[in-house]
This record gives C-alpha cells, sequence and structure tokens, in this order.
C-alpha cells in the first residue's frame, strides 16, 4: 500500500508548476487584452509646447555697406612753369599753405632783365608814338588847306597808326615778361595741406616738368569713393521704379579701419555714370566734413549708405531661421491648425532694428505677416506635429522660471 501511495502522489506533485504557468498566462493574457483599449486612445500624442514670434509688417530703411578708399577733396602737383636754379624752399614739409603762398624761388634774374629790357622796348615805342602823333597832326592841318598831297597825308597817318601798334607790343612784350618775373615764385593754388619736398635748393628745374616739386591736398572736406556692383545697383534702382522701396536719404555713415564709427556724417553726392569693365563695379562718392583732419587720403573705410524703404518688411529673428541639406533656407510655422508646417524661405541680407545687432534676417519669400515662426523648441517637434504655439518670452521665463540659467550665464532674451 505504501509503495501504491506514492505512485498516486507523484503526479499530483507534478500537477501544480504546471497549474500556476497556465494561470500566470491567463492572467498575463487578460491584462494585456485590458490595456489594449488604452495604448489605442494614446497613440495621439500630445501638443509640444514651443516659442513662437508671430510676424508682423514693420518699416525698415534698408542699408548697404561697401567698402572704399578716402580721396582729398582738392589735389594740386606743384610744378614750375619757368626753368632755372631753385634759390630756396619757403614751406614747411606736412605743414597748412594758403592759395598764393610762396613755396619755391626760382632764380629771378634772367627774368628780371627781361622785363627791363621790354620796359625799354614800351618807352621807345612811346617816343615814336608822339612823334608819330605830332606830324600826323601838323599834315591834318597841311591837308586841310591843300599844301600836300593826298598821298604824303596818308603815308603820315599809316605811320601813326603804326606807332600806336609798336606801343601795343611793347606792352605786351612787357607783360609776358612780368608773367616769367612772376612765375620764378612757385605758388600755391589752392589752401590745404603740402607733402613732402622733392627737390632742394640748388636744383635745377624746367617749365612743366613731369616730376611734380611738391603735392598739395585739401582734406577739409574730404571724398569717400566706394564701389558697388552693378547687379546690385540695377537690382536697387528696379525696386524703387516698381515702388516696392521708397526712396531714403543720401545719408552716409563711416566706419573706420579701427572698427570706430566716425563721428560725422557724409553725404552721397554722385554715382559714376559707366561701369568698370574689369570689375564690373560702379563708383559712389560721398563727401564728408574733416575738421580735425582725421581722416588722411588713401585710408581704408566702409560706408554705410541709406538705399532705400522699406514699409512692408517681414523680418524674422536668425534663431528661427535654419539651412537644409541643400543649403535653402527653411523655417517651422504653427499654422491655423496647430501643426508644425515646414517653409523654404527666401532671406536676403540681415538686418538690425533699431540700432541693436544685426540678428533679424529680411524676408522676401515665404513667410508672410501673422505666421506664427517657431523660434524656441525646434529640436522637440517635426513637420506635421502638433504644437501649442506660446509667445517667445513667455516660453522663456516658464523655462528659466523652472530651470534657472547657471551664474554668471545671461539667460535668453526674445526678439520683439
Amino acid at each position: 500500500m505504501s509503495s501504491s501511495n506514492s505512485f498516486f502522489q507523484k503526479p499530483r506533485a507534478l500537477l501544480k508548476p504546471v497549474a500556476a504557468a497556465l494561470l500566470g498566462a491567463f492572467l498575463l493574457q487578460a491584462c494585456t487584452e485590458a490595456a489594449a483599449p488604452n495604448v489605442a486612445q494614446g497613440a495621439a500624442p500630445a501638443p509640444v509646447e514651443v516659442g513662437v514670434v508671430t510676424l508682423a509688417p514693420q518699416q525698415i530703411t534698408l542699408n548697404t555697406e561697401l567698402p572704399g578708399r578716402t580721396v582729398a577733396w582738392q589735389l594740386a602737383e606743384i610744378r614750375p612753369q619757368v626753368g632755372g636754379i631753385i634759390l630756396k624752399r619757403l614751406f614747411t614739409e606736412g605743414a597748412d599753405v594758403k592759395a598764393g603762398d610762396t613755396l619755391y624761388q626760382i632764380d629771378p634774374a634772367t627774368f628780371a632783365a627781361a622785363k627791363q629790357s621790354a620796359a625799354a622796348a614800351l618807352a621807345r615805342a612811346n617816343a615814336n608814338l608822339q612823334q608819330a602823333a605830332a606830324k600826323a597832326s601838323r599834315y591834318q592841318k597841311m591837308i586841310q588847306q591843300r599844301l600836300i598831297s593826298q598821298q604824303d597825308f596818308d603815308e603820315v597817318a599809316a605811320q601813326h597808326e603804326q606807332a600806336k601798334a609798336d606801343v601795343l607790343a611793347a606792352k605786351a612784350q612787357l607783360q609776358s615778361a612780368q608773367i616769367q618775373l612772376d612765375y620764378s615764385k612757385v605758388t600755391a593754388p589752392i589752401n590745404g595741406r603740402i607733402g613732402k619736398s622733392a627737390v632742394t635748393a640748388g636744383a635745377l628745374v624746367s617749365a612743366n616738368q613731369a616730376q611734380a616739386l611738391a603735392v598739395v591736398q585739401q582734406l577739409d572736406p574730404i571724398y569717400v569713393e566706394v564701389t558697388q556692383s552693378s547687379a546690385e545697383l540695377l537690382k536697387l534702382k528696379q525696386a524703387l521704379a516698381s515702388g516696392a522701396l521708397g526712396a531714403a536719404g543720401t545719408a552716409v555713415s563711416l566706419q573706420l579701419e579701427d572698427g570706430s564709427t566716425y563721428q560725422h556724417k557724409g553725404r552721397l553726392q554722385f554715382s559714376e555714370v559707366s561701369v568698370d569693365a574689369s570689375t564690373g563695379s560702379v563708383v559712389l562718392r560721398a563727401e564728408f566734413a574733416n575738421p580735425d583732419q582725421l581722416l588722411l587720403p588713401g585710408m581704408y573705410v566702409r560706408a554705410t549708405l541709406e538705399t532705400g524703404i522699406n514699409t512692408a518688411a517681414i523680418l524674422a529673428p536668425q534663431r528661427g531661421i535654419s539651412r537644409n541639406a541643400k543649403g535653402e533656407a527653411t523655417a517651422l510655422v504653427v499654422n491655423a491648425a496647430g501643426t508644425v508646417e515646414p517653409r523654404l524661405v527666401k532671406a536676403s541680407r540681415t538686418v538690425s532694428v533699431n540700432g541693436g545687432a544685426a540678428d533679424q534676417w529680411l524676408v522676401e519669400e515665404g513667410l508672410a505677416a501673422g505666421d506664427q515662426l517657431i523660434v524656441e523648441g525646434l529640436q522637440k517637434v517635426r513637420p506635421g506635429a502638433p504644437a501649442k504655439a506660446v509667445p517667445f518670452n513667455a516660453a522663456v521665463n516658464s523655462a528659466t522660471a523652472t530651470n534657472p540659467a547657471p551664474a554668471g550665464q545671461n539667460k535668453a532674451t526674445g526678439a520683439n
């Protein structure tokens, strides 16, 4: 009996683990079926909160920054008009000179002698004129009394006129000699600052020589010449003609070589009437006051010109514009349905608002007034996904309230 009881007890012991396994499988299936409806209901994820900027048209003045060089307002190369030996130099190199100041003295001896000779010739001509005039007066009376022939009177009258002409010629020769004598003093033709002298006392110079003795440059006011591509100039003129841009002023600001801003504003004077065939650019010239003579000819500068006024500009913060694999500008907006919508954007330039940093893109295509541009949370959303649009500043404030920025770091601020 004992052996038979043990035979029946072994199957019962084997059934207990099998029953436990079957019961566990049944419970797991029941839980899975009960949870299935909940999973189906959660298939649509909750909208992600993103910071947006609602775009609105603004009036802005478009500026163009162009490289350029400073050019003297007037420049005069000093050359002698007569030949001779330079006796002395009468100016200080690098000093300011006025028009009419004597710069060099050329030996005047030969010119003074020529003047004296011309003066003597004039005196002789005057004496001959007096004699011819007296003779003509006598013959005038004699012809009236018919004491001489008409031929004799005509000859005397002709001699009188010739004497008058001789006097005029002598006066001209004397004036020419005086001019030559005056030219022995080389003077400054304009007001300005004179550079270094190319000759010293004792040098032999000739009239109208190729080498300049010195150069005088007028520095106040001063010109700034910049170059602009003909394509950009043509695009600007077309925009002005179509009314897309309004006409701006002619004010020009200047940035110096060290990065500082020149304190005086300039005015655009003219643009060249022809295009440089080698560079495809046009020269523009602006005039600046230079009372302290801080600007010197040949300095490299960057000029900012007001090119037009856009009365309905769409500006997008730079952080809201990215590039795709093709290099195209893209943006994400929250549309009216509350989903993320991708846009291809044409942004031509960056601009600054209220004199701040140039952190705004000027959008020409792809975005319009009223669009909600995503600028915060771009990494959390994808095109077509639902999103909850929150004004950018509010989104930043809530984020910084829960996760304050570490000490020493600036908090993010939104664009207006």
